[in-house]
């Protein structure tokens, strides 16, 4: 009789530790599923994190009870145990929410037929290009690592310059020598496209899909498709990181800056670490691409840590398009109060008649972005998270962009009662509504969360364009990344300074990336192209930079702004958030964690400690927030990941707790 530790699936701190089990199946191993009695309820899944052949001395005279069932179908292997014991250290999270990132969602078909995610993106079959030295001389280097023991590689190119043509020839290398590849993009909607990309070169039987807008039954084939080996590659957002490539040769993660690929749910997990980790335990390559690489990264390799690789050209002599800066003040100035200067007016007129397309950029989805009473100031905001609504005219309503939480909007103020609500400010809704007006014989598509709910419709959206039967679409970030299509001149950027706003140390870093990211959706052919951004700050360096095209001069000022102030990549920053009922044992409790802090950890730590403060979002689903950040060197990070792990397992298990504390490490929004 075999004996195991396991996991059990409850989500409680009380019980996050492992249990024993006798365990009577004999292929029963590290990773292996089963099925447990658990306090006396209904057997509960469980995973297997070590095994015996004796019962250990300190259980001796204890009643052990059998586990129940073996599903090997769905277990996971020896180094997914591995990696999530990792996480939980690193990302302050659960044994088993880390252990549930790599099990498949959904369950087996009961009619035993394949559920398989509709082709949406036309995909015939295509001849690989002929490579570029500079794509080449990456390429080189990369299938020297697949042939040794792996490496990490930051790929940094400029839009336009061929990296995704590297990813396609790193996983058919992959595939020749046996092995299975990991391919992560940081949206949803950019899948379609990617996917459409690879299945055109390997067939659509070797290339598996997954990310949240497929249904349970589709993720669960598709994820037993790479567990059996079937698929060569698997596509997918940031949980296809954890996709059960049983002999793993690479992971590319596309667009590696991108902040989507932080999880803002437990576990908070970075996409791109959790890579380079998985990827570095199976000797494999984890290649990460951008145009505009995070500091943080591309200080990595200027260190040693990761391998820089770089292409600084666009294939085919593609000209870079030529950057515009239409300061919206002097606009104002003289008298233009639309939201288009005149120069991106005036192009996309020639666009039109000259049949191109052109592409608006605009960070901020709605109508407009808070109703305001202009009799007494009043602002609507969510009662949950005391943050201001926004106005969605197409549901004539007022959202939460935080929790989601909609109302109607009231016909007088619930203030002073009078008829004075009014919208302010510009998001994409708006923007598409003053578009039409501006240009009624356009043809004009909006791409952001609202338009893209249901399933398929971003495919849909970014099928249409692709094939010239918009003229116009307008969107969020979400079309900023990686977009791939010719004849799109203009791109205009209506407000390049809002992320400039964010209260984040890292909002240059954003505006910079969102401003080149951007621009690089132009001029994806041999005809010139213009970006036109709109802004009323551009004296700020993150502007002038992008507008100049100049990365290098970007990194070395930030990085010396960080340097100054022991940011990242000089720190880990850590948030921990103390959540309570009753505003004062929120603070109460976060006050008395920095007193934990400097007393284990002495008072010269007292310098890197932020606060206490009230969060950005100061109550959130009922709960008042105060934040505790942490600048925590190098040096002091396992110290600090025991001392935090310890108060918070004392703290959230202990009985009647005046507040619940969670730490997030490195979060992508200080808000």
């Amino acid at each position: 009789m075999k004996y195991a530790d396991v996991i059990v699936d409850a989500k409680s701190d009380k019980v996050d530790r492992p249990f024993t089990y006798a365990c009577p199946f004999d292929e029963a191993r590290v990773g292996s599923l089963l099925k447990v009695p658990f306090r006396g309820g209904r057997p509960r899944a469980a995973y297997v994190v070590a095994l015996f052949d004796e019962l250990p001395e300190e259980l001796e005279g204890v009643q052990i009870i059998e586990a129940a069932e073996l599903i090997a179908s769905e277990s996971i292997d020896e180094a997914s145990v591995t990696l999530a014991a990792w996480m939980r250290r690193r990302y302050f999270c659960r044994y088993i929410e880390a252990l549930a990132c790599f099990a498949p969602a959904g369950s087996p078909s009961k009619q035993g037929r394949a559920r398989r995610p509709e082709p949406i993106i036309d995909a015939s079959a295509e001849v690989p290009p002929q490579l570029t030295d500079e794509q080449q001389a990456a390429f080189s280097r990369i299938g020297e690592a697949l042939d040794a023991e792996g490496g990490v590689f930051l790929l940094h190119g400029v839009t336009g310059s061929g990296k995704t043509e590297i990813y396609l020839r790193t996983v058919a290398a992959a595939a020749e020598a046996g092995k299975q590849s990991l391919v992560l993009v940081p949206e949803i909607s950019l899948t379609p496209q990617v996917i459409g990309r690879f299945t055109a070169r390997f067939g659509e039987d070797k290339v598996a899909v997954l990310h949240s807008k497929l249904s349970a039954g589709e993720r669960y084939d598709e994820w037993m498709r790479v567990k059996n080996g079937e698929a060569t590659v698997c596509v997918g957002a940031r949980s296809a990181v954890f996709a059960p490539a049983g002999a793993l040769g690479a992971i590319i993660v596309d667009e590696e800056h991108e902040t989507t690929y932080k999880s803002d749910m437990a576990p908070k997990y970075d996409t791109a670490e959790v890579a380079v980790k998985r990827a570095c335990a199976a000797g494999a390559v984890c290649l990460l691409g951008s145009a505009t690489p995070s500091v943080v990264s591309m200080y990595r390799a200027r260190e040693g840590l990761y391998e820089l690789l770089t292409l600084t050209e666009r294939v085919g002599g593609a000209p870079v398009p030529e950057l515009l800066v239409a300061d919206m003040r002097h606009e104002l100035a003289a008298g233009n109060k639309t939201i288009f200067s005149d120069i991106l007016h005036t192009k996309i007129e020639q666009s039109l008649a000259a049949g191109k397309k052109t592409l608006l950029f605009l960070n901020r989805r709605g109508y407009s972005p808070f109703i305001s009473c202009r009799a007494c100031g009043y602002v609507m905001k969510c009662e949950d998270c005391g943050l201001s609504m926004s106005y969605h005219k197409s549901t004539n309503s007022a959202v939460c962009h935080f929790c989601g939480r909609r109302r109607p909007v009231p016909a007088l103020c619930p203030n002073c009662g009078a008829h004075a609500l009014k919208y302010f400010g510009t998001g994409t809704e708006k923007v598409e509504e003053l578009t039409r007006a501006a240009f009624p014989e356009a043809r004009i598509a909006r791409l952001d969360l609202d338009t893209t709910a249901k399933k398929g419709s971003a495919a849909r959206i970014l099928k249409d364009f692709g094939k010239g039967k918009t003229d116009i679409l307008i969107g969020t970030q979400m079309v900023a990344k990686g977009l791939d299509f010719a004849g799109v001149d203009p791109v205009g950027i209506l407000a390049a300074d809002v992320s400039l706003n964010i209260p984040d140390f890292r909002s240059a870093e954003r505006t910079f990336q969102l401003i080149t990211q951007a621009a690089g959706r132009a001029g994806r052919g041999a005809e010139d192209s213009l970006v036109v951004v709109q802004t009323y700050a551009p004296e700020s360096y993150a502007i002038a930079l992008a507008v100049k095209g100049d990365y290098e001069e970007f990194y070395a000022t930030e990085l010396l702004l960080r340097r100054s102030l022991s940011y990242p990549p000089f720190s880990d920053m850590y948030r921990v958030t103390c959540y309570a009922a009753d505003r004062e044992a929120a603070r109460a409790g976060c006050a008395g964690l920095a007193d934990e802090i400097v007393r284990n950890l002495g008072g010269g730590e007292r310098h890197n400690l932020l606060g206490p403060q009230e969060a950005a979002i100061a109550k959130l689903a009922g709960d008042y927030r105060y934040c505790l950040y942490i600048k925590v060197a190098p040096g002091m990070r396992r110290r600090y990941e025991a001392l935090l792990a310890d108060l918070k397992r004392r703290n959230n298990t202990a009985e009647g707790a005046a507040y619940r504390m969670v730490v997030d490490v490195n979060p992508f929004s200080l808000v």
